[in-house]
């Protein structure tokens, strides 16, 4: 069920309600409202006030949180990036500017070594300017070499063939995946699956096409398998970056995670455990939390000021219902005198009360909705597709109810005490 059919529906359930009780009854709180529309127009925008911002707020606080996690997209959440550095610190005798190194033992050391690492995958860079080429015609693309988990660090999807693969890795193969921009730009519509490039010189046979849930620049890369990269570009078995996912999306296991992996690294690599300079390690999962943990702050502060804003507006048609009974004592008195009860009594006063604050709160229910529903479609970097779930807005009309009939409550039951005998005398 769409929102708009659910406020539809909600409309229906509130003119239900009106013509559930005695018509009369609802034509003498209509009267009463008219002898005072200045004062009771002013309460009812409190309370509409209240409800529109609350639902505003919760709207904007939504798309700002879809747009955090939309700039996540593009790795694993649970993933720990570790890139490699120049130690900034004297150490066992050694200066400081020594370059750190990765290398292949590094990777196996990660996948064997370190408790809690799920998926191990490093970066080789080919050294120096990159030409891709096929039927003597040249490309620019960044080309990566990698081992098979990248596909679940990057959030890679396969389009068309496959990734790489181990077997790639193991027999040093020259394979590679190519990103869906890279395949366009080459091949247009034909299928490059089986196809060859040039990478400097090398052919590499086309296995794969995917695309990313990144940006575009993602998609403009070329993957080979790190080991025959390696081999063919390079004396070295050199890895430029190491990346893991954590299996866990707790922060603290993380940071415990992200700790083993320095310690194990500072003492094979021989650099201060707290050398800052040495190793930066990007913990994501630490990062996520942290974001979620302040849009948890956020939505509190959010019901807060709109609660806070609905109970002022309550307020006020409390004020004013006080105001009301004052102003009919008189005729309260005659009712009792005459045979009303003083039930009767009070839902008369409860109802009004009610009334208004149920009002005020659907069109302020319905205006804040449609200012979301009219930026829902929006994409911008960190605001994106404002919504209010149907839960909220549950709750925004059980606070409602609840508010009016608090708010009716007191001058009601001051109503019901009004001694006949009394009332006439004033």
């Amino acid at each position: 069920m769409g929102q708009d059919r659910f406020i539809f529906y909600l409309f229906v359930f509130y003119l239900s309600i009106f013509v559930i009780f005695n018509s009369d009854l609802w034509q003498e709180i209509t009267a009463s409202i008219r002898k005072h529309p200045l004062r009771t127009g002013l309460t009812m925008f409190g309370v509409f006030w209240g409800i529109f911002m609350l639902v505003l707020l919760l709207g904007v606080g939504n798309a700002l949180q879809n747009g955090a996690e939309y700039e996540f997209r593009d790795d694993a959440v649970n993933s720990i990036w570790v890139f490699r550095g120049q130690t900034s610190k004297p150490y066992k005798g050694m200066q400081p500017g020594r370059d750190i190194r990765f290398d292949n033992s590094d990777y196996s050391d990660f996948k064997t070594k370190i408790d809690g690492v799920e998926f191990v995958a490093g970066r080789f860079n080919i050294p120096g300017p990159v030409t891709v080429s096929y039927k003597n015609r040249d490309y620019t693309f960044d080309v990566r070499s990698v081992h098979p988990a990248h596909l679940i660090l990057e959030n890679t999807i396969v389009d068309n063939g496959r990734y790489i693969n181990e077997n790639d890795i193991s027999a040093y193969r020259k394979t590679a995946c190519i990103g869906k921009i890279v395949a366009e730009t080459i091949f247009g519509k034909v299928n490059p699956i089986g196809k060859h490039i040039n990478i400097n010189g090398v052919e590499f046979l086309i296995v794969g096409v995917y695309s990313d849930t990144g940006s575009e620049r993602e998609m403009r890369i070329i993957y080979l398998p790190i080991t025959t990269a390696q081999r063919v570009f390079s004396t070295k078995d050199e890895v430029n970056m190491l990346m893991v996912t954590t299996g866990t999306a707790n922060s603290d296991e993380a940071v415990k995670i992200e700790q083993r992996l320095r310690s194990h690294l500072s003492a094979k690599h021989n650099f201060a455990p707290d050398d800052a300079q040495a190793l930066r390690i990007r913990n994501r999962v630490k990062q996520f939390e942290r974001i979620m943990e302040l849009f948890s702050i956020i939505r509190f502060f959010t019901w807060f000021v709109g609660i806070g804003s609905i109970i002022a507006g309550v307020i006020g048609v409390g004020n004013i219902m006080l105001i009301i009974v004052k102003d009919r004592t008189k005729e309260i008195g005659i009712r009792k005198a005459i045979g009303a009860n003083p039930g009767s009594i009070i839902q008369m006063i409860l109802l009004e009360a009610v009334l208004i604050t149920a009002t005020a709160g659907y069109l302020g229910l319905l205006a804040g909705w449609a200012v979301i529903y009219t930026l829902s479609d929006m994409e911008a970097n960190f605001f994106r597709h404002p919504s209010v779930s149907f839960p909220v807005i549950l709750i925004a009309i059980f606070v409602l109810v609840l508010m009016g009939t608090l708010a009716g409550l007191i001058p009601a039951m001051r109503a019901a005490k009004i001694q006949p005998i009394v009332a006439m005398r004033g």
